[in-house]
């Protein structure tokens, strides 16, 4: 049996990681760990757990699955639970996320991303005590926010990242220069993912999609910034799940350096769709799919629910991701057309809000 930990299980990322292992993997004891905090609705969160349940009870892979509320700030509880499984891959999505968030309410961020994650390093770090074999794998959640506002596009994880333009940003950018050090340090490998604009079924409320989604659907008005003249990389759940999946079994090697000694095992990808759209284009798609899907009506008058506006203070006009990397060392590309997502999107909003 090989042993994993995923926090921030009841997550978008995290949820929609563990449902696919739960059905392509055999032999697996999965720890899934979130506080289920009220940053959005904790229900969408009560929802994916419940669909886990549900696959966990149909599966025939000899996997289970265990579920504790807990957060990653908490040292005794993370220390606890490397002590009782002894996990052979950890996957780090718990964090506080948001950049407008983070503008209003930075202690938040401080807690979750610097702190949480500095105890799953530790955590790691002891994990080879007294000779253990410890963790194989830390794979981690980075973010696009890391290039700030960088204007070079695509962005590549060559360049750099020194200009973050919000504190989300910046602890992103923080859990990368931690992780390499105690890569470093103790030889841990791990690799981090820079995400690009996830969404899909049951994501999270406070993307612009969903929030967009909801203010429409009460007739009220969404407010498009920098006049709509934003691109976005957006990037389809499944797309995530299967780039994250690949790359948690193949770990950066441990190697030395010509010095003698242990080169960093260390690694940084972007997971984007390689295809950034406009951010008035991908309103439009999602007004005609929401209208398709009945969530709106066939006669909803989209032009005069729209407002443009200046832009807000920590966005970037464009993000753009340079998968080369990815698809080089794992052969994948994210490719699900933008229709086809916000087509599934919207026939799960319909469902799940009815």
């Amino acid at each position: 049996m090989q042993t994993i930990l995923v926090t921030g299980a009841a997550g978008f990322i995290g949820a929609a990681l563990v449902e696919r292992l739960l059905k392509t993997e055999q032999n697996l004891v999965i720890v899934g760990l979130d506080n289920i905090n009220d940053y959005y609705d904790p229900s969408i969160k009560r929802y994916r757990l419940e669909r886990l349940g549900a696959v966990v009870a149909a599966n025939e892979n000899n996997n289970s699955w265990v579920f504790v509320r807990g957060n990653i700030a908490d040292r005794a509880l993370v220390e606890s639970l490397f002590v009782e499984y002894r996990f052979d891959i950890v996957v780090n999505l718990a964090a506080q996320a948001g950049v407008r968030y983070s503008i209003t309410n930075p202690d938040a961020y401080i807690e979750s991303n610097i702190i949480g994650f500095y105890n799953i390093l530790e955590a790691c770090r002891h994990s080879y005590d007294c000779g253990a074999t410890g963790v194989k794998h830390l794979v981690y959640a980075s973010s696009s926010s890391v290039y700030g506002s960088n204007k070079k596009v695509p962005y590549s994880t060559d360049d750099k990242v020194d200009n973050p333009v919000s504190l989300y940003a910046a602890t992103k950018k923080s859990n990368e220069l931690m992780a390499h050090a105690y890569s470093k340090l103790y030889n841990i490998p791990s690799t981090g993912l820079r995400f690009f604009t996830v969404y899909g079924p049951a994501g999270r409320p406070d993307m612009a999609y969903f929030g967009f989604t909801d203010k429409l659907r009460r007739g009220e008005k969404i407010e498009i910034f920098n006049y709509g003249n934003c691109r976005r990389d957006f990037t389809y759940i499944d797309d995530i799940v299967d780039g994250v999946q690949r790359v948690m079994h193949r770990a950066p090697e441990r190697i030395m350096g010509e010095d003698g000694l242990p080169m960093p095992p260390y690694a940084v990808y972007n997971i984007g769709n390689s295809n950034p759209e406009n951010l008035l284009d991908f309103v439009d798609i999602l007004q005609q799919e929401l209208v398709k899907a009945g969530v709106l009506p066939d006669n909803y008058d989209f032009e005069s629910h729209k407002i443009l506006s200046p832009m807000q203070a920590g966005d970037v006009v464009e993000t753009y991701a340079d998968t080369t990397p990815l698809e080089r060392d794992f052969n994948i590309k994210p490719h699900t057309p933008l229709r086809d997502g916000l087509s599934a999107f919207a026939k799960w909003y319909k469902e799940f809000y009815g």
